[in-house]
């Protein structure tokens, strides 16, 4: 549905993702960061759907053309270990979402698992978003505290995650509270990684169907 394109970077590096185009005249954007796998199919289907929804989508790449299969997860973690995350983040992400803002209306940024950790620091960092949707994934307090974000988020988390932990979300939720942010936060009864439908064994599929309406509504009410 969508093709490979480059943007300009701020500091004039090309960079790469996938997009989608909504089919109509100023429609607001989504940018779409993946997992720690890469930029694989399941997340380009992600933007796929958005762009069904109405939105102008770009994933970047941000393992410059690496994906990692599934079941190797020392793999992703090594790749996610050698991303640089402020330049993804002020680079790239930023590229993408100022490429976006040439059509004209407001952008929002969702990420899952490392890109839902992605998306919380770009609220945090970058003035292009109007608000951020993450998916089970928050960056470290060093990089980026919940008294930093500077837009509307919702936010997504699953209630069974060795990773993005059940004692991480609620900390980052007071957090929030603390510092009087705009936002929403949802516990789901599913495994990390529940949107994914090709990881069956965490993929739940009504779940997944609650979170997106959400998050549809979300979009609506913040950029439209």
């Amino acid at each position: 549905m969508g093709t490979t394109i480059t943007w300009q970077r701020p500091d004039g590096k090309d960079a790469s993702g996938y997009f989608v185009a909504a089919g109509r005249a100023k429609a607001p954007s989504v940018v779409v960061i993946q997992e720690w796998w890469g930029l694989q199919d399941q997340i380009k289907g992600i933007a796929d759907r958005f762009a069904l929804a109405g939105y102008n989508v770009i994933a970047p790449d941000l393992y410059a053309g690496v994906v990692v299969p599934y079941h190797d997860q020392e793999a992703a973690g090594k790749q996610m270990g050698s991303l640089n995350f402020l330049d993804a983040v002020d680079q790239s992400v930023r590229g993408a979402a100022q490429f976006l803002q040439g059509f004209g209306s407001k952008v929002a940024i969702s990420g899952f698992c490392m890109g839902g950790a992605v998306s919380i620091l770009a609220a945090c960092r970058l003035s292009e978003f109007a608000c951020a949707i993450p998916f089970y994934g928050i960056p470290p307090e060093a990089v980026a505290k919940a008294a930093d974000v500077k837009i509307p988020l919702q936010c997504h988390f699953a209630n069974t995650d060795g990773w993005c932990t059940p004692e991480l979300v609620n900390k980052f939720e007071a957090d929030l509270k603390a510092a009087g942010k705009t936002f929403e936060l949802y516990r789901y009864d599913a495994e990390h990684g529940f949107v994914n439908e090709q990881r069956q064994s965490a993929h739940d599929r009504e779940e997944t169907e609650l979170a997106w309406e959400r998050t549809l509504a979300f979009l609506k009410k913040h950029i439209g």
